[in-house]
């Protein structure tokens, strides 16, 4: 019960993170930014951490390590473009790393 709860929260999460991306989408990463995107960020870094911990030693590493490097890549690009608009090749990478998240997420 506890799991499940924590991967809603994760999932919602990461909707609403693509949610964002997508409100974005005509200006191709050059309009205002939602504040939101640091306290998804954090949720889903904290759920996922509690996720690992749920299941250890029962952890998927094959799911685990790319979708915790793909997270480190969108952190290191959120850094880069703090202050300014995403570049049309820094908001297309986000949304790569973005889906590709959710596709290691849901195949088996």
């Amino acid at each position: 019960m506890l799991f499940s709860t924590i991967l809603i929260i994760h999932f919602l999460a990461f909707a609403i993170y693509v949610g964002d991306l997508a409100l974005l989408w005509p200006t191709r990463g050059a309009g205002a930014r939602s504040k939101a995107g640091l306290f998804l960020g954090i949720t889903l870094l904290v759920t996922g951490v509690l996720m690992v911990m749920l299941k250890y030693p029962n952890v998927n590493y094959y799911k685990v390590v790319p979708k915790t490097a793909a997270f480190l890549i969108v952190t290191a690009i959120n850094i880069r473009f703090a202050d300014k608009n995403y570049s049309k090749a820094a908001y297309y990478g986000l949304i790569g790393l973005t889906l590709g998240a959710a596709c290691i997420a849901i195949f088996h």
